[in-house]
């Protein structure tokens, strides 16, 4: 299960293995990423990745116990 980022450490992706696209087509509902931000993390710097996760955590999206 995906767990939050501490500063220090390498960045977790926020994947929960629910992948499945909203009616949209635009974000995963498991985890809530974008298509693009899906597609980029694994080329993403650990700010980018933390913005990811707050983002994340404002909309509700972050695992049990991380928002």
């Amino acid at each position: 299960m995906a767990e939050s980022p501490d500063e220090d450490d390498e960045v977790p992706s926020p994947c929960i293995s629910v992948c499945r696209l909203d009616e949209a087509g635009a974000v995963c509902v498991g985890c809530g990423r974008t298509l693009a931000e899906i597609r980029d993390w694994k080329r993403m710097t650990s700010p980018q990745r933390r913005a990811v996760w707050a983002r994340l955590r404002r909309e509700g999206h972050a695992p049990d116990g991380q928002a």
